[in-house]
């Protein structure tokens, strides 16, 4: 009983991260239903700007869809860091150093695979000169933030790792048992996806939709995780 008391301090940060859970779902299938709706194109510099300045609403609201969960991500790797701490410190604290650092570098450089806010400002600065010599120096720029969405990042590689490290220690923790292999499936799935992202691109069909189930079911867990013990279970 008294564990229990001493645990019930965190009790708030459970439930905001279990919130924040669910919302990094909401966030990600409101993102992807403007992208099917109107889809950037994933190359040509001119072609982009153009595509921004016709459609600079919904490009917006996609990609801060796509980086708020971002922010969301990091409360629940803190949260899960407190609940799993004493069922192993050691995987606990790298797991979540390690998918900190992914959520935070995303939030450092907002860039996502679909796109970055910098096109607004060009595709404005494009539409607002009729200087040709200004307007290929914009396209140049364009091109370059492309190709950086079109490269294989160290943050997307972090993230997938962070959630198999940090799901190590669910399986002994206060989660179900299955929560800890659906989110180390999830990481596996995600380092192969990411390092073949261009070569097989069908891997994100599948990385996608489980990552936001291992969110879902962690940010469900996280909101009871209050009225449950969270005493680590024999290995």
């Amino acid at each position: 009983m008294p564990a229990r008391r001493d645990a019930s301090r965190w009790d708030p940060l459970f439930r905001v991260s279990g919130i924040a859970g669910i919302l990094f779902v909401l966030s990600g299938a409101a993102a992807l239903v403007l992208y099917s709706i109107s889809a950037p194109p994933v190359s040509g510099g001119e072609a982009t700007l153009r595509f921004v300045a016709d459609h600079k609403a919904s490009y917006v609201a996609q990609q801060i869809l796509w980086l708020v969960p971002s922010l969301f991500g990091l409360v629940v790797f803190v949260a899960l860091l407190v609940a799993l701490f004493a069922a192993s410190p050691s995987l606990s604290v790298l797991g979540f150093t390690v998918g900190a650092a992914s959520w935070t570098a995303l939030l450092a450089v907002p860039v996502t695979s679909e796109g970055t806010l910098s096109l607004v400002y060009l595709s404005d600065q494009y539409r607002a000169t009729a200087d040709s010599v200004a307007r290929s120096s914009f396209v140049a720029a364009a091109e370059a933030l492309i190709a950086q969405n079109n490269t294989v990042s160290l943050a997307g590689a972090l993230t997938p790792l962070g959630i198999l490290l940090i799901s190590l220690p669910m399986l002994r923790g206060p989660f179900a048992g299955w929560a800890g292999w659906l989110g180390i499936g999830t990481g596996a799935l995600g380092l192969f996806a990411e390092a073949l992202r261009f070569s097989a691109p069908v891997l994100y069909t599948g990385y996608g939709p489980l990552l936001w189930l291992w969110f879902a079911v962690v940010g469900v867990s996280l909101l009871r995780l209050p009225r449950r013990d969270c005493s680590p279970r024999p290995a």
